[in-house]
């Protein structure tokens, strides 16, 4: 199967592709913000590296959010339009949900935090647990907007137990999260969900049946609604 990941959820920019013959190539793009300028010109580098056309493609991957509006905006308009004109289909997949499943491909196990960054002082969240002699991991917390003192609060609820929190939230609340007992804040990798895990879990779902959905299907994950949205909204209350 030849599939294209497409991940635009953080200020990160990343493209995966990976061919029927095993073939792979990946991008990324971190702390710029360009994911308009960036994306197309990241995906037609990877087509002729592996040797692919567009036209070669069989599914389409996009981390759906939560995340950054002008980034998921892009990142899901691409797919959409990519996969509506080769008349394929889309596997939409969590940007917590990547996370947790790129901090156990490096060997993280127990309780995993995976935390983006929402602006305006929230982070996207959730607390996943991967037990022993098991392959998935189980919600510990549900995902949700959260606080940095809100979601600490939730973790120190969890009674110490360890904690490895992943993500740019986390990252960036390292000071309010670390300050819970049992949580360790990774500062220096998996700042974002990596698009070979988007792709990776992708080919997975493919392989055990799951079926892609329709472009017109695919959505955003917001959370929350836009910023120009919630501005307006405490102007005309105001």
């Amino acid at each position: 199967m030849n599939i294209v990941a497409i991940e635009t959820a953080t200020e990160t920019v990343g493209v995966a592709v990976r061919t029927d013959s095993g073939a792979q190539a990946a991008f990324t793009l971190s702390g710029r913000r360009r994911h308009v300028e960036t994306l197309a010109p990241a995906m037609e580098d990877l087509f002729a590296r592996v040797g692919l056309v567009p036209t070669d493609l069989h599914l389409v991957a996009v981390d759906v959010g939560p995340g950054l509006f002008t980034g998921l905006r892009v990142g899901v308009a691409a797919a959409k339009g990519l996969a509506q004109s080769l008349g394929i289909g889309i596997v939409g997949l969590s940007s917590l949900d990547i996370l947790t499943r790129a901090a156990v491909q490096s060997g993280h196990r127990g309780h995993i935090l995976a935390a983006v960054d929402a602006r305006r002082g929230e982070v996207f969240a959730t607390v996943c647990e991967l037990r022993a002699g098991q392959d998935r991991t189980e919600d510990v917390v549900r995902s949700g907007l959260f606080s940095p003192e809100g979601l600490a609060e939730a973790l120190s609820e969890l009674g110490g137990v360890p904690i490895v929190g992943i993500g740019d939230g986390a990252h960036r609340y390292a000071g309010v999260l670390g300050a819970v007992p049992g949580v360790c804040c990774v500062v220096d990798a998996l700042t974002s969900p990596p698009p070979l895990t988007l792709l990776d879990m992708a080919v997975e779902l493919h392989a055990t049946g799951t079926a892609p959905v329709a472009p017109e299907s695919v959505v955003p994950l917001y959370m929350r609604e836009a910023d120009a949205k919630s501005n307006f909204t405490q102007v005309t209350s105001g």
